[in-house]
């Protein structure tokens, strides 16, 4: 299945690095940023979460709440989190069932590929990147969507 802008979002549920449920649904009304990637860990990965983690205050300024997808379980993501201070959750998506359901999961890696995208309060997709797995993301237009 492939995401596109101006659809809506399918819902998911998954664990947190906290063990705690989250049910996308559950956030209708609210701005959300879900950002798929492929590891924990993983260099050009900590170095995009850690650019989001720089420009994170200026995302919830705006109303945004920024959710970090990947395969690795709860416990890598507790551990991951915690050492590179993300102030937002990474959910644990061990089965590439979330990614497989937005069209970001890459099956030759047994990985998601690197998607970020912009869901409204009406749950309608409004921002998309989506490379692949060895290709970094420009977040730079994430701001500009939650404005709109």
């Amino acid at each position: 299945m492939t995401i596109e802008v101006g659809k809506q979002a399918p819902d998911f549920t998954a664990v947190n690095e906290a063990n705690e449920k989250i049910t996308l649904s559950n956030f209708k009304g609210k701005k959300i940023v879900l950002i798929f990637y492929p590891f924990d860990f993983s260099g050009l990965c900590q170095g995009e979460l850690c650019e989001v983690r720089d420009n994170y205050n200026e995302w919830i300024d705006k109303g945004a709440i920024v959710f970090g997808i990947s395969r690795d379980s709860r416990h890598a993501h507790a551990a991951f989190k915690k050492q590179e201070n993300f102030p937002f959750s990474l959910l644990a998506d061990t089965k590439g069932e979330i990614a497989k359901l937005y069209g970001a999961w890459n099956e030759a890696f047994a990985a998601a590929e690197r998607m970020t995208l912009v869901i409204n309060e009406n749950g309608q997709i409004v921002f998309k990147i989506h490379n692949g797995i060895p290709d970094a993301r420009d977040h730079s237009g994430v701001l500009a969507a939650i404005n709109n």
